[in-house]
């Protein structure tokens, strides 16, 4: 009788532990192994004749909370011949099954501020969240180092740029949107929308005033607005747009699979929550804002936009799940009543300064990042406002 050469159905599983997860037609067997930031690669191998192997179901939140490095997917035939086209049908099948992104954090020690570049594994779309430029107050230079990380990966891991989201017109760090939209478009022919929520017309128009900047120089700046819960694609990958407003009014949040990136809302547990302080800030919206989010199933991610560490705690930390949130957030936790916060967080305010880069933070991001225009003399200006104890 002749021998059955029949290829097996793939099983991918880390070195340490054969799991797989069965996701029935096509007959492919998968498993994603643990590999926090990306420091493990994964193998895909097909199972031996002989060779029994151990397997367990995942579930979906296991899955869920260990993403995959898509780069070191590789694949083999029992036979040892390179599997054809194995690679893109599991990156669908991962893709339709799981809906879970790559997510590259980064952080600048200099504001405080994380960054993100989020990418759907099956097609290398990507979006960039929150993106920094550098800037020295006291010679008042721009430069582009904390960008040029960001666009040096993008180039890298050959990501297409689909979108620049913001969560808000931040105030204590420059975007860097405009410079990586620019950039992205003149080195690697893509020119991704910068996008913000619908309500940054309003905060346009209060800084605009403030600042005495004309209406010109920031209508029009974003591409695209969002309205509250909007979906939107990042290649096969559906995120949701999430009003979550109290830091200011503008404020957003995007959820991407089983994650949330909250901007200046919810910070860690030992942190707690964002200042409430701001013109059009709130702290009954902020504690509104935190109840959406812990409404969230419990193990999905909150990925911050500012980490400052604490005594005890040596390095900055990019997201809790829900769960650690509701049970451990030092501000908001399951029980916390809501005059209770409103009462911290306006006495807690009341003790911060203004944050360092201020007002040139607000001046630069009504704009979407984009330079002042050049004054007669060719000089770019940012306005300062100047307060004197007494006046004479």
């Amino acid at each position: 009788m002749a021998k059955n050469n029949t290829m097996k159905p793939l099983s991918l599983f880390m070195r340490s532990s054969a799991q797989t997860l069965r996701l029935g037609s096509p007959p492919l067997s998968l498993s994603l192994g643990a590999s926090y930031h990306y420091r493990h690669s994964l193998h895909i191998s097909t199972a031996i004749p002989g060779v029994i192997q151990p397997t367990k179901r995942f579930t979906a939140a296991y899955c869920a909370s260990h993403p995959f490095r898509h780069n070191s997917i590789r694949t083999f035939s029992p036979l040892g011949h390179t599997q054809a086209n194995t690679s893109s049908t599991i990156n669908e099948c991962l893709s339709s099954h799981l809906a879970e992104p790559i997510v590259h954090d980064f952080f600048d020690k200099t504001t405080g501020s994380w960054q993100y570049v989020v990418a759907d594994p099956a097609k290398s779309a990507a979006v960039i969240i929150d993106p920094v430029l550098d800037y020295d107050p006291a010679i008042g230079k721009i430069s582009t180092k904390s960008a040029d990380v960001l666009f040096n990966l993008v180039v890298d891991k050959g990501y297409k740029i689909d979108m620049i989201l913001e969560t808000h017109a931040h105030a204590d760090h420059m975007t860097a949107a405009s410079y990586l939209q620019q950039r992205l478009s003149q080195e690697c022919g893509q020119k991704p929308a910068i996008c913000i929520g619908c309500r940054i017309k309003q905060v346009q128009e209060m800084f605009g005033a403030r600042y005495n900047i004309p209406a010109k120089d920031y209508e029009g700046v974003f591409d695209k607005l969002w309205e509250d819960d909007e979906t939107f694609q990042i290649g096969n990958l559906t995120a949701q747009v999430l009003h979550l407003p109290g830091h200011t009014p503008d404020h957003v949040g995007y959820k991407i699979g089983n994650n949330v990136f909250v901007g200046d809302s919810v910070f860690n547990i030992d942190l707690g929550s964002a200042r409430a302080d701001f013109p059009g800030g709130s702290a009954e919206a902020i504690f509104n804002s935190g109840r959406k989010l812990f409404l969230l199933p419990e193990d999905t991610k909150i990925w911050i936009g500012h980490d400052y560490p604490p005594e005890g705690r040596d390095k900055p930390v990019p997201f809790m799940t829900v769960k650690q949130q509701k049970e451990k957030n030092k501000h908001l936790k399951d029980g916390t009543a809501k005059y209770e916060f409103i009462e911290m967080r306006r006495t807690r305010d009341e003790t911060l300064a203004s944050p360092r880069l201020l007002h040139a933070s607000l001046q630069m991001n009504i704009r979407a990042g984009r330079l002042p225009r050049p004054t007669a003399s060719g000089e770019r200006m940012l306005q300062i406002p100047v307060e004197a104890e007494v006046s004479w």
